[in-house]
């Protein structure tokens, strides 16, 4: 999971980059479902389809729901549990520290979080650099980049990580 070397470069992703497959709480079964794009015969064609439908699945429960609304609300903000874009639920790899709720759409942006988190050098992109600049690591709250905060929050990482086992 961590290089050796305690080094991390911001490979530049955004939320979006981890929003194809959700791990939500069913409201079926309160155990954990996904959200994923919905099966379509015609998708389209080239770049990240916000909108397209979504299907919440529970192997747990059974539960199968599918969203195409146009609205999609992204969770920002650590002040109340996260909820996924796309019907609303809440997110099953999350859990609240003295500082904030810490987290994640699924085990790869966990693990772009613990992977940052871990290391003692984070580097960004150059300034001068073409690309996207507001990148998902850019916008972690404060007490998240906060090396004094670094052992409590890398525990919520493991404990959000053992509740994923479900998943």
């Amino acid at each position: 999971m961590a290089s050796l070397s305690g080094r991390f470069r911001d490979p530049r992703s955004t939320a979006y980059d981890f929003i194809d497959s959700i791990v939500v709480r069913c409201p079926g079964c309160a155990e954990a479902a996904r959200v994923i794009p919905a099966p379509e015969e015609d998708p389209a064609p080239g770049g990240r389809a916000l909108c397209r439908p979504r299907r919440l699945v529970c192997r747990g429960c059974g539960l199968s729901r599918v969203w195409s609304g146009r609205l999609v609300e992204l969770s920002h903000g650590t002040a109340r549990p996260a909820t996924d874009p796309y019907f609303g639920m809440p997110l099953w790899l999350q859990v609240e520290t003295r500082h904030g709720w810490l987290w994640a759409y699924n085990l790869e942006h966990l693990d772009l979080i613990h992977r940052f988190v871990q290391a003692s050098l984070r580097e960004r992109a150059p300034w001068y650099d073409t690309g996207q600049k507001m990148t998902l690591v850019a916008r972690l709250p404060v007490w998240i980049k906060r090396a004094k905060n670094r052992d409590e929050i890398l525990r919520a990482v493991s404990r959000i990580h053992a509740s994923s086992a479900a998943a």
